[in-house]
């Protein structure tokens, strides 16, 4: 009967169905021919959503909503060009610092390649870079958002594990930054090979006040981090926080934001929010389903089976994750597999939060990598260039994502050091 969930469960994707829609049908079907009671559905999915930490979600989306529509992804991206754009390749370099430190406010990669492509991707067009590698930029940069603290993913993997959220948004930092830090490296090599142009210097007084125009959003990102690691508040309580900050910043600092514009951040925060709790309660009952029927156990067993060398099995499941990411969004992805799979390497001896991290960052190069990644498809329509020419030109990127990828899986410490400096 397990196939038969999967099997509609599948059918439903090819057809292109919301994720949720999905998960939701293959459910129904199972339950109906299984001759299980409906009841269960609103019971499992009701239990999927009750959980605190998960009160955070739609906070953490209102704050990054209202700096998003304050001013902020301007200011960020100002700043950035202001240090890094006299170099060649400026505004390449500019994109990626602009994720980097937009990243602990939007904390999904979609929405950072849609709000920095919006304004990147355009300017870096009419500079004189081609289209597709500006798009390619935009998205392979996009993917350091989630794994930088905070980051609602991994809110969403605490919260299937039990693990602590200050220690996963930890253990994102390093590995977080070391991708940031080595795209920006091939960036500038790529750029001084095709002599892509170069902004005129900054002055001293230019950058300072760049700085100070970012500096309120950047110290959101301070309070929060630090607030939850030093044990001040919740994520929850941060969340809370992070939205009454926000609007102060965006109506009084920037003066962005009007009554009518926060109305319309509320609104479409209010309708994410709302499909990703049904998502989750979906998600939720779905996995039930495959704990019922025991399918977590054989897939443990089976990789088991096949070798218990730890090396292998992260192996394996990098290759698992990385093909899931190109055609299924890292949330839903999370919610169906990461439960399952960190029974298989914590079985093998893997740090839990190490291995939330190292999922984490093989659903995040499932969207930038073709011929599906979400994030490819965002920024080729941005720029107005094909998909196979974007995915051509972020090849590269691609290459480097999945060696830092290697170098995390290989050298725990890299996601280990900070929790273990800071909260043990």
């Amino acid at each position: 009967m397990i196939w038969i969930l999967l099997a509609v469960f599948i059918i439903c994707l090819l057809l292109r169905f919301p994720i949720a829609f999905c998960l939701g049908l293959s459910c129904l079907v199972f339950l109906v021919l299984k001759g299980i009671p409906l009841i269960v559905m609103p019971m499992k999915m009701y239990s999927g959503i009750d959980v605190f930490v998960l009160l955070s979600i739609p906070g953490f989306i209102i704050a990054g909503n209202l700096m998003n529509h304050g001013g902020l992804t301007e200011k960020i991206i100002g700043f950035c060009n202001h240090l890094i754009g006299h170099v060649r390749g400026g505004l390449a370099l500019g994109n990626i610092g602009a994720s980097m430190l937009f990243a602990g406010i939007s904390g999904t990669a979609i929405s950072d390649t849609a709000s920095i492509g919006s304004v990147m991707i355009p300017a870096m067009k009419k500079e004189g870079y081609d289209a597709a590698f500006s798009a390619a930029v935009t998205a392979s940069s996009s993917t350091v958002g989630p794994i930088i603290p905070p980051s609602v993913p991994m809110i969403i993997a605490a919260t299937l594990s039990g693990l602590s959220v200050g220690k996963l948004f930890l253990a994102g930092a390093l590995p977080g930054f070391l991708l940031g830090f080595s795209l920006m490296v091939l960036t500038y090599f790529i750029a001084k090979k095709r002599n892509y142009p170069k902004l005129e210097r900054s002055t001293a007084k230019q950058i300072l006040k760049g700085f100070v125009e970012t500096f309120w959003s950047l110290l959101m990102t301070f309070i929060i981090l630090f607030g939850i690691i030093g044990g001040v508040f919740t994520p929850t309580e941060a969340s809370i926080i992070a939205v009454i900050y926000a609007f102060l910043v965006g109506s009084l600092v920037y003066k962005k934001l009007t009554f009518k514009t926060t109305m319309v951040v509320i609104l479409d925060s209010m309708k994410t929010s709302a499909s990703l709790m049904v998502l989750i309660g979906f998600a939720n009952l779905f996995g039930w389903i495959l704990i019922t029927e025991q399918l977590p156990q054989l897939i443990s067993s089976e990789i088991i089976n096949f070798s218990e060398n730890k090396y292998v099995v992260l192996l394996l499941i990098n290759l698992l994750l990385i093909f899931v990411g190109t055609f299924m969004e890292t949330i839903a992805a999370l919610l169906i597999l990461f439960p399952i799979l960190l029974k298989v390497a914590t079985a093998v001896d893997v740090d839990p939060i190490h291995f939330a991290v190292i999922a984490l960052l093989n659903l995040m190069i499932g969207l930038t990598t073709p011929p599906l990644g979400v994030c490819l498809f965002v920024s080729s329509s941005i720029g107005k260039v094909s998909i196979g020419k974007v995915s051509k030109a972020g090849f590269p990127f691609l290459l480097v994502s999945l060696l830092i990828l290697t170098l995390v899986t290989l050298f725990p410490d890299l996601s280990l050091y900070l929790p273990r400096l800071f909260m043990d």
